[in-house]
């Protein structure tokens, strides 16, 4: 445990942004990360104001704009372990450290089923609960249980259940009502031993059609969601991106009729309480800025949309992190002045 000045947190934000961290340091237990607030605390008392403090995990959804003044605390608490398990499921508990990925590789395994569908999503376990994260329709309240979190004023650790969470659509507690209040440190999963295949959402079917699949397994189903996540989105250890940048729109049902008579070929999901679910892709790929058709692919200077899905703003290199943000602002804007509907970002703006 060794805080540092003045740290590049360029390797660690899939963004590649390059900024400055004016302190940096890493924790791998809750007792670590208590020893270094109370670094905060005795620095912040002598400074006489409130050192901020950013908990950082895999980096992979988050936008840094500008050199962060004060101290990012990364986590990397590890572990991943069986708690309980009854007749249909097993209860696994992660570190909030862990990569999300290789976890679910892990339950795959052991067959483990449920988290299939979120194969290949980037970033850590901790983030799972927060963003409700979610793919191929299958999201984290699908198979979540509970989870450990270390509040940073009283210094102690709270047990949220899935009702505590209040989970939305890339929504929980922690994003908005107890922002900056906790750190999740571990995540615990209900799994199922006999698997629920879900294979109706994208084009996972056709997918595991093409890969020749004759019995269906949830390692079918993740290689399915791999194969497709790659095709269509860049590898941010080659492409500098936060996946998809902006949430899917929901409207009304009769705003959706009135656009479907402009637009009819407009791509929509409907939902069970009568909203419509926008393909956020879709709408960006119909605008453009002044000197271009449309959004998907621009590219001005290293900051661009992905030429293969405009939902994702890339990285080319060396744009900086307000160019990005900038495009994200251009791009919401167009929206809006041609469907109406506003986009609202799925990354976290730091």
């Amino acid at each position: 445990m060794q805080i540092q000045p003045n740290i590049s947190l360029k390797k660690y934000n899939t963004f590649g942004i390059d900024v400055v961290a004016k302190y940096f340091a890493s924790f791998n237990s809750t007792d670590a990360l208590g020893q270094l607030l109370q670094y905060d605390d005795a620095r912040a008392a002598t400074q006489k104001n409130q050192i901020p403090i950013l908990i950082l995990g895999g980096g992979s959804n988050m936008l840094f704009t500008k050199n962060f003044d004060g101290i990012v605390l990364k986590n990397e608490i590890k572990g991943i372990e069986i708690i309980r398990e009854d007749d249909n499921h097993v209860y696994i508990k992660a570190g909030a450290g862990e990569n999300w990925h290789q976890f679910v590789l892990h339950c795959i395994s052991n067959n483990l089923a449920g988290v299939e569908n979120l194969s290949l999503i980037p970033g850590n376990v901790g983030a799972s609960p927060m963003q409700n994260i979610g793919a191929y329709g299958v999201e984290i309240k699908d198979v979540f249980h509970s989870l450990e979190a270390f509040h940073l004023k009283e210094k102690k650790i709270v047990t949220f259940s899935l009702n505590d969470c209040t989970f939305g659509y890339r929504e929980s507690v922690f994003k908005k009502k107890y922002k900056n209040q906790f750190v999740i440190t571990s995540v615990t999963y209900k799994l199922n031993k006999q698997p629920v295949f879900n294979t109706s959402y994208g084009a996972i079917e056709q997918e595991l059609e093409k890969m020749g699949v004759q019995e269906l397994s949830i390692k079918a189903i993740s290689d399915a969601v791999i194969n497709i996540r790659s095709s269509k989105l860049p590898n941010p250890a080659e492409i500098g991106n936060a996946g998809s940048f902006f949430k899917n729109p929901e409207i009304s049902g009769p705003e959706f009729h009135k656009l479907t008579q402009l637009y009819p070929s407009i791509v929509g999901y409907h939902l069970p309480n009568g909203n419509v679910k926008l393909a956020a892709g879709w709408l960006i790929e119909q605008c453009g800025p002044q000197d271009a058709v449309s959004w998907k692919g621009y590219r001005n200077g290293d900051a661009g949309c992905h030429a293969k899905q405009a939902l994702v703003l890339v990285n080319y290199g060396h744009a900086k992190g307000d160019e990005i943000y900038a495009l994200s602002e251009s791009i919401i804007e167009t929206v809006q002045q041609k469907f109406g509907v506003i986009l609202e970002r799925e990354v976290n703006i730091i």
